[in-house]
């Protein structure tokens, strides 16, 4: 099991700020593994990155990625318009030399292309590739899902996924998306399952959770979706078909064996109250998985909502024994 152990002395943590109280640059801390007191700044050189977001690696290649959303100040009391329409937001991944930790490439998505957020590399230790969910193209408000591929001296980066905006009576939106008369997906989480052949989106601003077949990378098949709540669909659980709810799959968590899925509907309380501004409430949501064929099903049994989490709005699940995202894996 040694080599299943995560590093003795240190751990890694995300910032969306920059250091002693400033707005930027954001990146990455090295904490002391015990204590997880601040040791200092995990990039040695980091070129021209300035916003931050997620970072993942490939360990046997040493390769890490990091992605883009903005700001404190940006984000905090919910998307600002007018940095949106500005496309002041994220837009680009960098690429790092994991073990001097330095800046490599930045390869930018084009500046309509805001906030992409989470990274899902392929767990299989041999491959150098791993997708992206992209929360807004701000021409249109559809969402996109990105791959990237490294060949062992540079990084491409593809879109491979776009999931459209949908119609909408302005009245029925929040003032943020009035002038627009649609609802974004609003892609805020993806998961990709262990054996990384089923990757799992989640649409929270259409209320979606989308399963795709991504065995082939580079042309991701749809194998599966459900609804649940979303800003205007408000579908309801099929275990209470009459309970309101609010609030879309947000963040994502898979089992490690690819069976179950777990979807859980806040985001950030500024946001929640920005596209759901009568309340998120919380819940939570299992689906069961068809791991043959793909397919996707809601859990009658299992629906934990409103006081079961006593008043606490609800962000992530995490597993007993790990899950599709958790960063250790023991290779063959």
């Amino acid at each position: 099991m040694d080599a299943c152990r995560r590093p003795r002395f240190t751990r890694t943590a995300r910032n969306l700020g920059g250091a002693n109280g400033q707005d930027g640059p954001g990146g990455i801390a090295l904490l002391d593994h015990t204590s997880f007191e601040v040791l200092g700044r995990w990039e040695t050189d980091r070129g021209d990155q300035y916003l931050a977001y997620d970072v993942w690696w490939h360990l046997n290649h040493d390769v890490a990625v990091t992605s883009e959303w903005g700001t404190p100040s940006m984000i905090e009391d919910g998307i600002v318009g007018e940095l949106l329409l500005g496309r002041k937001y994220g837009h680009a991944l960098h690429f790092w030399d994991l073990r001097r930790r330095r800046h490599l490439q930045t390869v930018d998505l084009g500046d309509q292309y805001q906030m992409p957020l989470e990274l899902r590399p392929a767990h299989d230790p041999t491959k150098t590739y791993g997708f992206v969910g992209v929360v807004i193209n701000v021409e249109d408000l559809s969402a996109s899902i990105w791959l990237w591929q490294w060949d062992g001296q540079a990084a491409t980066v593809t879109k491979v996924i776009d999931i459209p905006a949908e119609p909408a009576d302005p009245e029925s939106l929040p003032p943020l998306l009035q002038p627009f008369g649609a609802v974004p997906p609003l892609v805020t989480d993806i998961d990709l399952s262990v054996d990384d052949r089923f990757l799992y989106v989640s649409a929270w601003g259409t209320g979606q959770l989308l399963q795709y077949d991504v065995s082939d990378p580079l042309h991701p098949t749809l194998t599966g979706s459900v609804r649940i709540d979303g800003i205007v669909n408000r579908s309801a659980h099929p275990a209470a078909p009459s309970l309101p709810l609010a609030g879309g799959p947000q963040m994502v968590e898979v089992s490690r064996d690819g069976k179950r899925v777990y979807v859980t509907n806040s985001l950030y309380g500024a946001w929640d109250d920005q596209f759901y501004p009568d309340g998120v409430g919380a819940w939570a949501a299992k689906l069961d998985v068809d791991t043959e064929s793909g397919g996707l099903s809601f859990d009658t049994q299992f629906f934990p909502h409103g006081e079961d989490f006593r008043g606490l709005r609800v962000h992530q699940i995490r597993l007993q024994g790990g899950d599709a995202s958790s960063d250790s894996y023991c290779y063959p």
